[in-house]
């Protein structure tokens, strides 16, 4: 079975299968692991993390998207000639892959023997579902099983230590920068599980823009840094261009300096098997008395100089 896969976390998946000597194509993301790097790209992006501020970007994906547009491109000419049998796509978001009626389209000129798979996780169990069902697909139903198995037994490993804590700090988990985004999808259940109180954010939701102001009146004690698609070196780099408001100032999380920048791309971006070693890290950042603390590969705490203020951002309290 020739596999073509069109979103990074399913890439992730595949490869956790076993199977990535099935994949024939993948997308410009795909980068774990590391040896898929060398896969034909199909995709192409025509915006820029390392370039653009997040205010930039957002404003760049909302005027392509208004617009009915795509900010991505797709291979058509290269998808025909690796003449896949699976293509997995996915619906759930134009701004994290190549939109599924682009693809649908492409697969019906170029690639009709295809059959078109779309992924759409909403929760943890939706990710686990769709490795399985990944696996059937393939013909590796036993393997998927025994990937989910065992990511659930860590998932249950960290819940055994959580689940009756009294002690359950406020956290919020910001997805955007600018404009601020609350968290949703898998990544509150993420937080809960691995100890937190998830500010802000409804599990199996959609991921929506807030205020600056409704950050602060929530009060967190921690803050993490997911944006999406942001390595942890993106979201240091953007601190530089981001301020926020000065009120800021006070909350407990800046106070007691547990604002914390992670790789979202790695462990809560991509519903892919890595969201698991993302709740493995938040319960270090939450609970080191019981997790250890965690290393500079899984997370970093964000200096103090690298969170600016700035008048101007009072408008964002309006």
């Amino acid at each position: 079975m020739k596999i073509v896969s069109l979103l990074p976390s399913a890439t992730e998946i595949v490869c956790a299968l076993g199977l990535e000597k099935n994949l024939v194509g993948v997308t410009h993301e795909c980068d774990f692991p590391a040896s898929v790097a060398g896969q034909p790209p199909l995709t192409a992006s025509r915006i820029s993390h390392e370039t653009m501020s997040s205010r930039e970007i957002d404003h760049a994906v909302r005027s392509q998207l208004d617009g009915h547009g795509s900010i991505y491109d797709l291979d058509e000419k290269l998808l025909k000639e690796l003449a896949p049998d699976l293509i997995i796509t996915q619906e759930l978001c134009d701004v994290c892959a190549v939109s599924y009626k682009t693809v649908e389209k492409a697969a019906r000129i170029y690639a009709a023997e295809a059959q078109v798979v779309s992924l759409e996780p909403n929760t943890l169990a939706d990710i686990f579902d769709n490795i399985k069902l990944v696996g059937e697909l393939c013909g590796v139903a036993g393997k998927a099983s025994e990937v989910v198995g065992a990511l659930q037994a860590r998932l249950d490993k960290i819940s055994e230590k959580t689940a009756k804590l009294e002690n359950r700090p406020r956290i919020f988990m910001l997805e955007w920068l600018e404009p601020p985004f609350a968290p949703g999808h898998w990544v509150p259940e993420q937080t809960k599980i691995a100890g937190g109180i998830c500010l802000l954010g409804e599990a199996g939701e959609r991921s929506v823009t807030t205020t600056y102001e409704a950050i602060y009146e929530s009060k967190p004690e921690t803050i993490v840094l997911i944006p999406c698609g942001y390595y942890t070196s993106d979201i240091l780099r953007q601190m530089g261009k981001t301020f926020f408001p000065p009120a800021w100032r006070a909350l407990p999380a800046i106070v007691n300096d547990e604002v914390w920048a992670l790789d979202a791309s790695a462990y809560f971006s991509r519903p892919a098997p890595r969201v698991v070693c993302g709740v493995e890290i938040l319960a270090k950042i939450f609970h080191p008395q019981i997790f250890g603390v965690p290393t500079d590969a899984e997370a970093v705490r964000v200096p103090k100089d690298l969170i600016k203020f700035s008048d101007e951002c009072s408008a964002s309290f309006a």
